[in-house]
């Protein structure tokens, strides 16, 4: 009998300690880093504070964005995957740091492009266009007849990029590789310096994103061929997309949401039950077409996942066979 009391005692006290122990458990019970891997201002900012601030309402708790650019997006990428997967740290990936990066790097990156994250969904697509200078290229008006000039005159014409390993310049080398074309290229530091070159007319061709191409096309300043996305684009009905006569050249520069490798399931799943409510509501769409972005296919995780994996080996072996190294 006295033990008895005893055990009962003992299972009163420790009551007042397991209450606090299972409240801790209530995710999320304070802010979350959000991080954005490039600086304030561009596309991907503003994609991610939308989120955040989506996430807040939806959570009851602050969702800090914090901005870690430099180094192709890396740099802030790397920080994600090296943060506690507690569910208190998550952020944008990208398809420089997470598939063109570790392709192209000589010297491998400090993070698995896949395996350190925890993929919750694909958050928007930016494709871009197969543009020349209309004064270089008079009589280029298609895709066939670019084929058709870079093939009459192998490496005589040439194309711009961003920078070399740039998803602008490994766009227009899958290009090349599925047309059995070749063409020089010319590398920039940035995109508002090759499209400088490409109205300019110092380069022939380039592809470069709808966003900062719309007015210089209504312009007539520079021409448009083809979109690199998957199918036409809603704002170039008219426009072919390059996989119409090329299956498999397509370029949709993506941004998506991760956590670190091993952040709780259930943790994972609400963010992603948030996220596709964030991707169907009517703003979203309103503020994607403003920003010339386009919805994602993959937003269930075993699909981003999934498709993170194909972006990688498509550039990885581009990558090998056309011989293209960053240090």
């Amino acid at each position: 009998m006295r033990a008895t009391r005893r055990s009962l005692i003992l299972a009163t006290l420790a009551l007042p300690a397991v209450a606090p122990a299972w409240a801790q458990e209530a995710w999320p019970s304070r802010p979350v880093r959000f991080i954005v891997p490039f600086p304030p201002g561009g596309a991907a900012d503003l994609v991610g504070r939308m989120l955040a601030a989506h996430f807040q309402t939806a959570f009851g708790r602050g969702f800090v964005v914090e901005n870690r650019g430099g180094a192709g997006s890396s740099i802030g990428v790397d920080a994600l995957a090296k943060s506690a997967p507690d569910g208190y740290a998550i952020g944008l990936i990208n398809i420089a740091a997470n598939a063109i990066l570790p392709a192209v790097r000589r010297v491998p990156l400090p993070y698995r492009p896949i395996e350190d994250f925890s993929p919750i969904s694909n958050l928007a697509v930016t494709p871009a266009l197969v543009l020349t200078n209309p004064q270089k290229l008079p009589d280029v008006r298609t895709i066939a007849d670019l084929v058709a000039a870079a093939k009459a005159r192998p490496e005589a014409l040439n194309f711009g990029s961003s920078g070399v390993g740039s998803s602008l310049h490994l766009g227009v080398e899958l290009f090349m590789a599925k047309a059995g074309i070749r063409m020089t290229h010319v590398p920039f530091n940035g995109g508002g310096p090759l499209l400088q070159a490409l109205v300019a007319g110092t380069i022939d061709v380039s592809f470069d994103v709808a966003a900062t191409t719309a007015q210089l096309l209504r312009e007539g300043r520079i021409r448009a061929l083809a979109t690199t996305s998957p199918t036409r684009m809603p704002d170039y009905p008219d426009l072919p997309a390059l996989n119409e006569s090329y299956p498999g050249a397509e370029l949709a520069s993506w941004h998506g949401l991760a956590a670190p490798a091993g952040t709780p399931a259930p943790i994972l799943a609400r963010l992603a039950q948030e996220t596709q409510a964030f991707l169907r509501h009517p703003d979203t769409a309103a503020r994607y077409k403003q920003l010339f972005l386009e919805m994602p296919q993959q937003t269930e995780p075993a699909a981003f996942t999934a498709f993170m994996a194909r972006e990688l080996a498509t550039f990885r072996d581009l990558a090998r066979a056309q011989n293209i190294v960053v240090e």
